[in-house]
């Protein structure tokens, strides 16, 4: 079943590759060096629900300037061992970086989200395997003209998004405490909807990570991170894709208070 999927999902890779080489010469591609930063909190209420909190600090030229800031807080139900089911709300800030700016009039803007999430975890040998399927409806800032300080209109916009993880120990069979590990995940985003211009492919994300898990309260992770973007909009007539280079940091913490809520 694993090699099915895997399959499967390669096939999509390769296919998305041979479709977007071929459009290659039809758009205008900006570069940018990125460095994220990020903090995810989880905290425990009961054997089923938990609190999720997540901070991501996103900068360009790797920490000179901002790319975004993104909040994004959840509610977790664990349905069973394997599938984890969240819905929750996100707020982002988006600024003018690189050389052509997401906004056409080269502003910042904010955006809106509600999202539900499932994941799916499953264990091959030593390695661990985890589906993550999102769907986000957004409400995303727009000016109606270049003299306005702060967005005046709000076009609602749907996204689907699907990530495939893997992460395997790097001694013993399993990540336990005081373990390092390395990890590797591919999320691939899809807008839909009537408000969705030239972005229905809208991003794809690839990180290559090392992490050491300290105990079950603090895991930190840190390597390279690949960002392909589209705009929503064409310039003279061509797509825009952003190949934006970096590496990503984060600190994981898993606050247990489900047995201070029973005492």
């Amino acid at each position: 079943m694993f090699f099915t999927k895997a399959k499967l999902f390669l096939s999509s890779v390769f296919l998305i590759s041979i479709s977007t080489s071929f459009s290659a010469q039809n758009r205008i591609s900006d570069h940018n060096n990125i460095g994220w930063y990020a903090y995810n909190g989880t905290f425990k209420l009961d054997s089923k629900f938990s609190i999720h909190t997540e901070y991501q600090w996103r900068r360009n030229d790797y920490i000179t300037t901002w790319q975004q800031s993104l909040l994004r807080l959840g509610l977790n139900y664990q349905v069973n061992p394997n599938l984890q089911l969240r819905v929750g709300y996100a707020w982002a800030e988006t600024f003018p970086y690189g050389d052509i700016p997401i906004n056409g009039m080269g502003k910042d803007f904010t955006e809106h989200r509600i999202y539900e999430m499932a994941t799916i975890t499953d264990k091959i040998g030593k390695v661990d395997l985890s589906h993550r399927f999102m769907l986000e409806q957004r409400w995303v800032g727009r000016y109606s003209n270049a003299n306005l300080t702060s967005e005046d209109q709000y076009p609602f916009l749907n996204r689907a998004r699907y990530m495939i993880r893997l992460q395997m120990p790097l001694k013993g069979n399993s990540i336990g405490d005081k373990t390092p590990y390395v990890a590797a995940y591919d999320e691939l985003m899809i807008g839909f909807g009537k408000n969705v211009g030239e972005n229905i492919f809208d991003q794809n994300r690839i990180g290559v990570l090392l992490g050491y898990k300290f105990n079950n309260l603090v895991r930190l992770e840190g390597g390279y991170l690949n960002q392909i973007v589209q705009f929503g909009r064409e310039i003279e007539g061509k797509n825009v894709f952003q190949y934006n280079n970096g590496f990503i940091v984060s600190a994981n913490f898993n606050f247990d208070f489900s047995k201070k809520i029973v005492d």
